[in-house]
């Protein structure tokens, strides 16, 4: 279904005339427009949410209209200001334009002129959505797409949502492993409560159990005071911990204890601290892969994934990339003021070939690219762009075909992962299809797992590391 992505606009000390033109035009593009008295109740509005664009009288408001403009600038930069004068007001439309107001326009402003500057500062391509979210007029989150894939994740994020089971959340760097896990505490009963995260991978080991369990004054040197971690800060709420899998088996330990108990102590303490925290975790790696290799804990595993959430990557949802792609425009376009109408085919044609090892990030960042290094109405691909994104398909290309090994052991190892893929992983049906017994495959199956993760072929084998 086709949505409105989440904008507002502020209007402050316009008149009736001026007010109502804008809210219609504002209107028709399923944009909210909010009205402000004067430059003073402007100024506290700002403060309350986050708005795409700022729009206000110079004459009515006087000279704290210049005082609201610069305040923008100082605090929010790209936070486009348009601001109304009249036919002599040339002196402050320089002085405007100087402080870096966007547009200066003059009085009496045409709904034709009004159309063109809200078409090029706030892109409103509409777009499908799989899930939208905001509070107080501001957008808390956007999932966008219309594929089956993207819509059966959504489906268990949701269902899970209504529930404290704790979640794992999977899937390649650049998939929007951390959207959906603010996605499923927003959904949750405790979206009141506080989301707190940490990045596990970005902190030694003794950093990280402070940053999660706290410490008391003097438990190390540098500790001045008590300091509440990341659990006591989420209770009530929901705790992220990303990267689970970097975390070393001592802590893996210790987050078990907590999980399973809901109390700990913090550094240098002695009292326990209880608390009531919905944990969801997220990886780009596969844990259980992990586990099976002694990687990371077994029982930790299977407290953590009360249910898997498994984010597929770009590749395996080419659908939503012309989704996406208007979607960053709808962000990404107000930065270079370009109207984007069309896309062009050959760029489709490039990113539908693309293997998009970056997943939406990479394609986030390309677009953006496209759109400040390209000029006219079509968004299109510069040939340096073009050239690079092809001599990554190249180099895959020659990886895949080039180097691939060929010796009996792998030709083998392939044979039965194909077998297993063609039977969907039923084990009777592919040891009949290899012309093997089911004991003989079940052998090959555990000596491959005591070796550590077989190669795979290309494509979706998430379910194929069950069976191995």
């Amino acid at each position: 279904m086709a949505e409105r992505i989440c904008q507002n606009v502020l209007l402050f000390a316009l008149d009736s005339a001026q007010t109502r033109l804008a809210m219609e035009v504002l209107a028709q593009r399923g944009i909210r427009g909010t009205l402000a008295g004067g430059a003073a109740d402007a100024a506290d509005k700002l403060r309350q949410r986050d708005w795409d664009l700022v729009m206000g009288d110079i004459e009515q408001a006087g000279p704290a209209a210049m005082e609201l403009l610069r305040a923008v600038k100082a605090d929010s930069p790209e936070l486009p200001v348009v601001l109304l004068g009249g036919q002599s007001g040339v002196r402050e439309a320089v002085q405007a334009v100087r402080a870096g107001c966007e547009d200066f326009l003059v009085k009496p402003v045409q709904r034709a002129a009004l159309e063109t500057l809200f078409e090029t500062l706030l892109p409103c391509r509409r777009v499908p959505m799989a899930a939208t979210g905001e509070e107080g007029g501001r957008c808390l989150y956007q999932i966008a797409g219309r594929s089956r894939r993207l819509a059966e994740v959504m489906d268990t994020a949701r269902k899970v949502a209504r529930t404290s089971v704790p979640v794992l959340v999977t899937g390649e760097s650049g998939t929007g492993k951390e959207l959906v896990s603010y996605y499923v505490h927003a959904q949750s009963s405790r979206c009141r409560g506080p989301y707190v995260r940490v990045n596990c991978a970005a902190l030694s080991e003794s950093l990280l159990e402070s940053e999660l369990f706290g410490h008391e004054r003097g438990a190390f040197t540098g500790a001045c005071a008590q300091r509440k971690g990341r659990f006591e800060r989420a209770h009530g709420g929901t705790l992220l911990l990303d990267e689970i899998s970097e975390t070393t088996p001592r802590l893996q330990a210790e987050l078990l204890r907590v999980l399973e108990q809901q109390d700990f102590e913090r550094v240098g303490g002695s009292e326990p601290v209880r608390v009531n925290v919905r944990v969801i975790c997220t990886s780009n790696r596969d844990l259980l892969a992990a586990v099976r290799r002694g990687q990371f804990r077994r029982d930790l595993y299977y407290r953590i994934s009360g249910l898997h959430v498994a984010l597929p990557p770009l590749r395996e949802r080419r659908e939503d990339i012309p989704v996406l792609v208007w979607h960053f425009v709808n962000l990404h376009a107000r930065e270079v003021r370009r109207q984007i109408a069309d896309l062009d085919a050959d760029m489709l044609r490039t990113f539908d070939e693309h293997a998009w090892p970056g997943n939406v990030r990479e394609l986030r960042n390309v677009v953006r690219t496209a759109l400040v290094l390209g000029q006219g109405a079509t968004l299109s691909l510069g040939d340096s762009q073009r050239r690079e994104l092809l001599s990554a398909r190249d180099g895959r290309d020659e990886r895949e075909g080039g180097s691939e090994d060929l010796s009996l052991q792998a030709l083998e190892r392939k044979a039965i992962f194909e077998a297993l893929r063609r039977t969907q992983s039923h084990q009777a049906k592919a040891a009949r299809l290899l012309g093997i017994t089911d004991r003989t495959l079940r052998e090959k199956l555990r000596r491959y797992r005591s070796e550590g993760r077989p190669p795979q072929p290309a494509g979706d084998t998430q379910w194929l590391v069950e069976t191995v």
